[in-house]
């Protein structure tokens, strides 16, 4: 599956990681880690139900660093374990996601973001703040994904 952008009503976001495929795709599948990592710079999250399976419900609270909550529910679409995660958002701003996961060797590894909207001018409002946005979100995991290698390592 190709997932780069291929409308003005998409915005494709991908990063390379050192970090082996298997690490990378538990930062996103486990709650634990998930809740340090998503969203832009200063946010914290609250996850109030990840049920990671086709058809299971992804409700949170994005709590931004100045006011202002987020709320955010979305039902997942497809799962498939270390390559494709997709969602269709339930909130504002509407959007279907897919997270892929593939695997570059042993200890590399790529993660990409597509995020689909229902029209142009949707897409176009989003997407000055996404595409800087998502990069800080891939800092976020790669410094989460540094503990989770960092506690494994100390197991």
């Amino acid at each position: 599956m190709n997932m780069t952008p291929n409308s003005d009503r998409e915005i494709f976001s991908s990063r390379i990681l050192n970090y082996p495929l298997e690490i990378v795709y538990e930062a996103f599948a486990n709650p634990l880690h998930l809740k340090n990592w998503w969203g832009p710079n200063g946010f914290t999250n609250t996850i109030h139900e990840f049920d990671l399976k086709a058809g299971g419900k992804w409700i949170l609270t994005m709590h931004g660093p100045e006011k202002g909550n987020y709320e955010n529910a979305s039902v997942f679409k497809i799962v498939e374990p270390l390559a494709l995660i997709s969602w269709t958002r339930e909130t504002q701003p509407l959007f279907d996601m897919e997270i892929k996961f593939r695997k570059l060797s042993d200890s590399r590894s790529e993660i990409s973001f597509l995020m689909t909207f229902d029209t142009t001018e949707e897409c176009q409002k989003i997407k000055k703040f996404a595409e800087p946005k998502n990069e800080e979100n891939f800092d976020r995991l790669e410094n989460e994904i540094s503990k989770i290698q960092t506690a494994s390592k100390s197991d």
